[in-house]
């Protein structure tokens, strides 16, 4: 037996090889069967057509981000003030809102401080 697994032998390598190939020409004809619907139609409507939407643009991703992380310091906000008012709320869910507002803040630094080195590292190419 070979160290394959199981597929012994010329006749066991010419049977995966050519299984490989039919995997290969089902690619080849689903690609083309793909380009050829969605290159007759134009790509708004080929995006509607096949169900799937525009990805949204790049100030609208960081919008929605930073939206999620200043509710994120709000809920934890708010259940820290109902805690120290004397509200029955468990002080593991205090502490889990304030963590969590925490790391949202922190990845929003580390991904302003890439984005600003990116800018000065663009800025500073010889044009």
């Amino acid at each position: 037996m070979s160290g394959i697994g199981g597929v012994g032998g010329p006749a066991g390598i010419d049977r995966v090889m050519a299984l490989r190939a039919q995997i290969l020409e089902r690619n080849q004809a689903l690609q083309r069967a793909n380009a050829g619907s969605i290159g007759n139609v134009a790509p708004s409507a080929a995006s509607a057509a096949s169900g799937v939407a525009a990805p949204p643009s790049f100030s609208a991703t960081l919008q929605q981000v930073l939206g999620g992380v200043n509710d994120s310091q709000n809920r934890a906000g708010d259940v820290s003030a109902a805690y120290e008012r004397g509200e029955n709320v468990d002080i593991a869910k205090v502490m889990l809102a304030r963590q969590e507002a925490s790391v949202g803040f922190e990845a929003t630094l580390q991904v302003r401080n890439k984005l600003l080195s990116a800018y000065k590292d663009i800025m500073s190419m010889p044009v």
